[in-house]
């Protein structure tokens, strides 16, 4: 049963790895990677990698959780997005940086919205879905800056956040995307239990690293088969039907 990986972030993988996962990707029912980048640089790399391989769908972007850019280096971004748009498959990943400031709570948290702020204007002037990294306290001024913009096609990764702001996220048919931690961790158990299935995709976030039966293992897509078998459990549905609703769901947003 096939499945895509909605976030991933691909060119971080040496050489070797990023072979071998291709590779498996027929006998794993990989179809795609939506692979997210971290500056111009990575947005590059993702860029040259989806041209060598058409299963690997790029998107662009500035990730949060990072000091942050002079201004030469956001309107160069920026410049390279605009040109390199029509091979862009979303914005992302973007966000705001939620963990960076638990280390150093002096981080300047509105010229990081600034940034998101710009970055969202974009999105919505080239009408290209974003992928947003806006967890707990973050999560609503993200909301409150989509709605800001009218964008509706918001996806966002690995999402922890409060009961109110699911509720309005899911108002909004803002999208989620569920790691293979929903194999051990209850939060996002209990986030699977209440977010419609309807507005879910699976990711991996490699090479993000996981715990509990994955523990000590590089993270891979397949290990997101067992991601969709919990889904499945969670919400008491036949795993062929969580199968293709995944499926379509990422299939639909992404335009792929």
């Amino acid at each position: 049963m096939k499945i895509i990986d909605s976030h991933i972030h691909f060119d971080q993988y040496d050489e070797r790895k990023q072979s071998q996962i291709l590779a498996d990707m027929e006998k794993t029912q990989v179809e795609a990677l939506v692979t997210v980048s971290m500056d111009l640089e990575s947005s590059i790399k993702n860029a040259e990698l989806s041209r060598k391989n058409s299963r690997i769908k790029p998107a662009f972007g500035f990730h949060p959780e990072q000091p942050l850019p002079s201004e030469q280096e956001l309107n160069e971004l920026l410049i390279w997005m605009r040109a390199n748009r029509h091979n862009m498959i979303a914005v992302g990943e973007i966000g705001l940086p939620f963990y960076l400031r638990q280390e150093n709570p002096a981080i300047d948290l509105a010229e990081y919205i600034k940034i998101l702020d710009r970055l969202l204007a974009f999105a919505k002037e080239i009408e290209k879905p974003v992928i947003l990294h806006a967890v707990h306290d973050d999560a609503p001024i993200v909301c409150d800056l989509l709605e800001k913009y009218g964008i509706t096609k918001a996806h966002f990764h690995w999402f922890k956040g409060d009961g109110e702001t699911i509720a309005k996220m899911i108002r909004n048919e803002y999208r989620i995307s569920i790691t293979p931690d929903v194999c051990y961790e209850r939060d996002i158990k209990d986030l699977v239990a209440v977010y419609p299935l309807e507005l879910m995709m699976v990711e991996t976030d490699g090479p993000w690293e996981f715990e509990g039966d994955f523990k000590g293992k590089a993270t891979h897509p397949a290990m997101i088969q067992e991601s969709v078998r919990r889904i499945a459990t969670i919400k008491g549905l036949p795993i062929d039907h969580v199968y293709e609703t995944l499926y379509q769901n990422t299939k639909d947003f992404y335009e792929i």
